[in-house]
């Protein structure tokens, strides 16, 4: 027994959550299980509610500068949890990584270039750089015979021309779940900085890695990596801390940081609201024994989601992932179209995933399913799934 209860249910109905607020816009109606966006049913930590309570206890909220050991908390926890010696020159603050997706997008990329992702992918990779009039160039991902995900070299090779300015790396990957080894980062870092072309690393799920897997920052693979990339993560995803934007990027090029950094600070985009590093330098100095517990307990669920697909829902082939708690669901047995497949979840199991087809080419016949709630949730989700299966067949 942990010290942390994460079969609590919390009641997050008067909280402007965006998982069921907004149900009935987006899926039509709104008596679901939300299953979808990416933040936890589980409480926010205690060590990160008390020290906001703290300074709310001090009631005048007035300009503030960065705490002393806001970089230094991160610093120490890259090294400790990843092997990767940032220098304090490197991080910066910024609102948001999508934020920053469209930022570098805005700074690095002119009009007529292009920016490369590799579907099935996170939507906003696509929906970012082509909401501000840049061309996006695919490169699927290979799908291995025994589910799994490859990158595609040749194919990137071909589809690279010389107007592609910047690509954008999902690492860990979302939605597959990917854990990228040294030897595909490294022939990434190759490939982009001989071309030229500048790599996003998204790691916002880095500090998520499962069942033994080891997380490898894009950046401290070779010099090569290091001088063409810039890093985005945040605590948000590992400690439920979405709604307090806490991200950051760590920019190792001096070329690239003077020139992104000096555009952050132009606009006062890298000066975080009060409350941000606050949460930040709690979870990072507090959190580790709570992290690994929450770890367990998403193996538990990613455990006993496969086992119920394959023991009463065999058409449906859960990815096992090796990063995060984002289940990729093969439901092309099902032999279901796009539309049907969304009305079986939607309104017979009434259940709210994400598709897979928001998330670009290879994702058809696929849903990507949130296990981070309590299992008693998650066990009457997958009974209502169940039942809904049945009566399609």
């Amino acid at each position: 027994m942990g010290k942390y209860d994460f079969d609590k249910i919390v009641d997050r109905r008067g909280t402007g959550a965006l998982k069921l607020d907004v149900l009935k816009e987006r899926y039509g109606r709104a008596d679901l299980t939300p299953l979808w966006v990416a933040d936890m049913d589980f409480e926010t930590p205690s060590f990160i509610t008390d020290a906001l309570k703290q300074r709310l206890e001090h009631s005048l909220f007035g300009y503030t500068v960065e705490p002393d050991d806001y970089r230094p908390a991160i610093i120490d926890w890259i090294r400790d949890h990843h092997g990767w010696e940032v220098r304090p020159e490197w991080l910066s603050y910024i609102p948001g990584i999508v934020k920053g997706i469209g930022m570098v997008v805005n700074v690095f990329v002119k009009p007529d270039e292009k920016v490369i992702i590799q579907p099935p992918v996170y939507h906003p990779f696509r929906l970012t750089p082509q909401g501000n009039g840049r061309e996006v160039v695919y490169n699927p991902l290979i799908e291995n015979p025994d589910g799994t995900y490859s990158m595609d070299f040749d194919n990137l090779e071909k589809v690279a021309d010389p107007s592609c300015r910047l690509l954008i790396l999902s690492n860990p990957h979302n939605p597959g779940g990917i854990v990228w080894d040294r030897e595909t980062l490294e022939k990434l870092a190759r490939f982009c900085s001989s071309r030229g072309i500048i790599v996003i690393s998204d790691e916002i799920h880095c500090d998520m890695a499962l069942y033994g897997h080891k997380h490898i920052p894009f950046a401290s693979v070779s010099q090569e990596a290091a001088s063409c990339s810039i890093t985005f993560s945040a605590p948000t995803k590992t400690f439920n801390i979405a709604g307090i934007v806490s991200s950051w990027c760590v920019v190792p090029d001096e070329k690239l940081r003077t020139r992104f950094f000096g555009w952050l600070k132009a606009n006062e985009l890298d000066e975080p609201n009060m409350f941000a590093p606050i949460a930040t330098v709690a979870a990072l100095r507090n959190g580790e024994e709570w992290r690994r517990e929450m770890l367990r307990y998403i193996e538990g669920n990613i455990d006993f989601v496969i086992n119920w697909c394959a023991e009463r829902i065999p058409q449906i082939k859960p990815l096992r992932p090796q990063a995060s708690y984002l289940v990729w669901l093969d439901c092309r047995g099902l032999g279901l179209s796009h539309d049907d497949l969304i009305d079986l979840f939607v309104n017979k199991a009434r259940l709210a995933l994400n598709d897979g087809a928001m998330f670009g080419p290879g994702g058809d016949g696929f849903m990507r399913l949130n296990v981070a709630s309590p299992r008693k949730l998650l066990e009457q989700a997958l009974l209502q799934l169940e039942d809904a299966v049945a009566g399609c067949l």
